[in-house]
């Protein structure tokens, strides 16, 4: 299974170096007011992606905290043991 894991990991890795020498080109992205921004397209996407990722996660993130809240309270009023991890 160890082997099957790193193997898809390379696949992986190979797959994603050959999206990046494909999209290696310079692009432009035009903001608002005349600004815009050149870089090769690959690190648009990443950067795109990343932002995009951040603020999925800040957007769970005041539900996942109100919800540990709330465990916290449950175990300290029916008096149960802490669980590690």
């Amino acid at each position: 299974m160890r082997y099957l894991m790193w193997f898809l990991r390379i696949a992986l890795f190979l797959v994603l170096l050959g999206f990046t020498v494909k999209n290696a080109e310079t692009v432009t992205v035009h903001y608002y007011f005349g600004y815009e921004w050149q870089g090769p397209l690959i690190l648009i996407i990443l950067l795109s992606f990343a932002i995009g990722l951040a603020i999925g996660v800040m957007s769970c993130l005041g539900k996942i905290l109100r919800q540990k809240r709330e465990i916290a309270i449950g175990r300290k009023k029916y008096q149960l043991p802490e669980e590690g991890g």
